[in-house]
């Protein structure tokens, strides 16, 4: 994969995502934002942000393996939340760890996380879009 992700010196360091992604593949993959519904629409980890944020990033991998990419050509990834507090830190990071060991993959892409007041359903407390490249 023609990807490197690089905290550069200079930039605070991230543990849960790399700041810079410089990408030479040759075809781009842009997604809608994934929420958490499973593949028959139906709810996912209502009112469970942990459960929410996995189920996402699940449902980012699936978007990704029928584009034929995978996290690894992952180069941005954009996090909205409603209601965004600090205090959700850990379980944003519970999330993607749960999703992170079920499709075995470390999705550290930069990450932009936008608090946001609502999303298109009441039920949702997380949506994700993804942007990849394949060589």
């Amino acid at each position: 994969m023609a990807i490197t992700l690089v905290n550069p010196d200079g930039l605070p360091k991230v543990d849960l995502y790399r700041q810079v992604s410089v990408a030479t593949g040759s075809k781009l993959v842009f997604m809608a934002g994934q929420v958490a519904r499973d593949a028959d629409g139906g709810k996912v980890g209502e009112g469970d942000f942990a459960a929410q944020v996995e189920q996402c990033y699940l449902n980012v991998g699936t978007a990704l393996a029928e584009a034929g990419a995978s996290f690894d050509g992952v180069v941005k990834l954009t996090v909205y939340i409603v209601d965004w507090t600090p205090d959700k830190m850990p379980l944003f990071a519970e999330g993607v760890a749960r999703a992170a060991a079920k499709l075995g993959v470390t999705p550290v892409a930069p990450l932009t996380g936008i608090g946001v007041a609502a999303l298109a359903e009441p039920d949702l407390l997380v949506e994700i879009e993804a942007t990849a490249v394949i060589d």
